[in-house]
């Protein structure tokens, strides 16, 4: 694949940033993109190694090797088809995907891997700007009705798989606009939600319908996720109008930090600061929560702290400062012991590039307040012995916070949606449904299914786009017997 003697001749490129002190000054995407060139340039680098370990590092199994060979040589209309054919959204996963492709290249083994992420960006980008992403309407339609709820990845990639082969499909989102957390909890300078309109359109235009501010089951209390229902419909009523409903609303409970001083003002989940935030940059709505001139805390060390860091630069805080529970990762990796998995090493987003001091092994003991207000927070620095914490004797600390953000993931799907359908949940709350033999991602109820983060927790966008295809392909299954569907 590619250039025969590539890996040894040529460097791996990685895209580039805009400068920080003009990035800070917006909210657009500030990644530059690989010229043709450089694009071609990596994927010759793509090595004939056999057993192309990145197609399965991937979870939608993309096709990589074909496609950096057609990059290399020129065939960006041929790359795109490829890339197309197993991965729906690669305008999303381009951007914002972590890449355990290029963990698993067998290049990174002793080298730099080949820059898979980049070369992907680069063709969704330049097939766009083609005019080569075109709907695909069925060519005969089955009659059958399928209902998705939710509108994150999982959910559009489902709806565009299964209005492909001609069935009528229906997306309902309690949200006022279509995307789920691709839209609301991804800030803007991450990637920008007019990819996530065009892909809309498009799904539109192939017979797709949707339905926003529509709550399915019973509207829940609130849960720091965006919620803009002015509908609700009954799990009753999606089963009697539809011949098969997909639940795919994501795993929307975020984890909680129920230490003394929990209730003072200034203490929120991270998405109630993001979600208001990106909503603010579609004009909906001004964000309550400002940043500016305040010592900032993130707790939770994931992307969705490196949201906040990003984000409270922005607005202009005085400080930034993000703490994580475990240790701090070492900055390279073991290749040996690792390759082809995901490695645990350090890793410095964007975001912390811009402003952010990080504390390693800290744990929150208490939040002070005055006046109501949050102003301070004691830590304890953390020993781990054997997997387990233990307290640093003395360690204890005060440090400045006017505004603390929970960045530490999320527990389980909103378990009145579960309910309202009677769907069984596994021991952490989710929809219980096996991905193996007969009956995939089918649900103990009769024609409910589930997929992505509804399913299987908390996870990435590219595992989300995954469960959508084969969950797609288990409804066809099931409306008319047999699939053509890819799995």
């Amino acid at each position: 694949m590619g250039k025969p003697t590539g890996f040894l001749e040529l460097d791996r490129l990685s895209e580039g940033y805009a400068p920080v002190e003009e990035r800070l000054k917006h909210y657009k995407e500030f990644v530059v993109t690989l010229k043709d060139d450089e694009a071609a340039k990596q994927g010759a680098r793509c090595m004939d190694c056999g057993v192309p370990f990145c197609n399965n590092g991937c979870p939608v199994n993309n096709i990589i090797p074909d496609w950096n060979d057609l990059v290399y040589r020129g065939n960006w209309k041929e790359a795109i088809e490829v890339l197309h054919s197993t991965n729906n959204f690669p305008d999303f996963t381009g951007r914002i995907c972590p890449a355990p492709c290029e963990a698993a290249c067998t290049l990174n083994i002793n080298s730099d891997a080949v820059g898979i992420k980049s070369i992907e960006h680069a063709i969704i980008d330049k097939a766009w700007e083609n005019g080569w992403v075109k709907p695909q309407p069925a060519a005969v339609k089955t009659g059958k009705k399928v209902a998705v709820v939710g509108s994150g990845p999982a959910g559009l990639a489902a709806a565009q798989q299964l209005a492909r082969v001609g069935h009528d499909v229906t997306v309902f989102e309690k949200s006022s606009r279509i995307g789920g957390l691709l839209r609301y909890g991804i800030p803007d300078f991450k990637m920008e939600k007019s990819h996530i309109d065009r892909r809309v359109e498009q799904m539109q235009a192939e017979g797709v319908t949707f339905r926003t501010q529509v709550c399915v089951g019973v509207k829940p209390a609130a849960t720091g996720i965006n919620d803009d229902a002015v509908e609700v419909i009954s799990a009753d009523q999606l089963k009697a109008e539809f011949d098969a409903v997909l639940l795919a609303a994501g795993s929307e409970v975020p984890r909680d930090l129920p230490v003394p001083g929990r209730e003072l003002s200034g203490i929120h989940f991270a998405l109630e600061f993001l979600i208001p935030q990106n909503k603010e940059i579609a004009g909906d709505n001004k964000n309550p929560i400002s940043a500016a001139g305040k010592h900032v805390i993130v707790i939770g060390g994931g992307d969705t702290g490196s949201d906040c860091v990003g984000t409270s630069n922005r607005h202009g805080a005085a400080s930034v400062t993000q703490f994580e529970v475990m240790p701090e990762p070492p900055k390279e990796e073991n290749r040996p012991l690792t390759w082809p998995y995901w490695p645990i090493k350090l890793r410095t987003s964007s975001s912390h590039e811009e402003g952010c001091e990080r504390q390693f092994a800290v744990s929150t003991k208490e939040f002070i307040g005055e006046n109501g207000k949050v102003k301070a927070l004691r830590t304890v620095e953390l020993e781990w012995k054997e997997g387990k914490p233990a307290e640093v004797p003395g360690s204890e600390r005060e440090l400045p916070a006017d505004l603390v953000f929970f960045a530490m993931g999320f527990t389980n799907p909103v378990a009145s949606l579960l309910s309202a359908f009677g769907v069984d949940k596994d021991g952490r709350g989710n929809a219980k449904a096996t991905t193996d033999g007969e009956g995939c991602y089918a649900t103990n109820v009769a024609k409910v299914f589930a997929a992505g983060d509804v399913r299987r927790g908390q996870s990435l966008v590219v595992w989300a786009i995954r469960e959508g295809r084969q969950a797609a392909r288990e409804v066809d299954t099931f409306l008319m017997g047999a699939s053509v569907l890819p799995r």
